[in-house]
Order: structure tokens, then sequence, then C-alpha cells
């Protein structure tokens, strides 16, 4: 049984530099038919221009996967901190970008 847990393993590895993560607070979502496009973009206050600072493509099914693992997570982390207060709409930022898009 060992045997087989062992073959099923994935080993990650996580750089340094990525292991840093970049700090995002909007995301941008947009889709086709065989993707899902996840921009996640800095907004600094006073300053009219912002940079997408990752971009990361997933198939549709990784994308319901993603999901459900960030429902799951975020249900965990109310049952342990609170709930988590949220704005309708953030103001001023265009969310319109054209295409079908998305905010989180």
């Amino acid at each position: 049984m060992e045997d087989q847990q062992n073959e099923n393993q994935l080993n990650i590895e996580l750089s340094e530099e990525i292991a840093e993560g970049v700090f995002s607070n909007l995301a941008i979502i947009t889709h086709s038919n065989t993707e899902f496009v996840l921009d996640f973009i800095r907004v600094m206050p006073g300053v009219p221009k912002a940079k997408v600072k990752s971009r990361i493509i997933l198939t549709p099914e990784h994308a319901k996967r993603l999901l459900h693992a960030m429902q799951d997570n975020i249900e965990k982390f109310e049952m342990a901190n609170g709930k988590i207060k949220t704005q309708d709409e953030p103001p001023g930022f265009p969310m319109n970008f054209g295409g079908p898009t998305a905010q989180a």
C-alpha cells in the first residue's frame, strides 16, 4: 500500500521568488469556450494606471475546481475567523474591458 501512495505523490517545487508571492487587490476574469484567464492587478490609490502582475490561464474544468477549492477554503476561514465583509462594488474601478468579465 505504501508503494502505491509513493507512486501517486507529486513533488511540487516552490522557488524563493515565487514563494514571496505577488500582492493583488483586483482580479479581472475573462473566458472563451476553451479557457479562463485570471488577471491579477495591483491598483494603487491616486495612480490612474495599474499593471497586471500575474496572469493565470485555466481550462474550464480546472477553473471550476478552483472555484470549489476557494469556496471550501473561505468557509473554513470564516468558521475560524468570522465572516469576511465585502462591498458590492469597489468605487472607482472600471470593470468593463470588453468581453465576458467578472470581478473578484
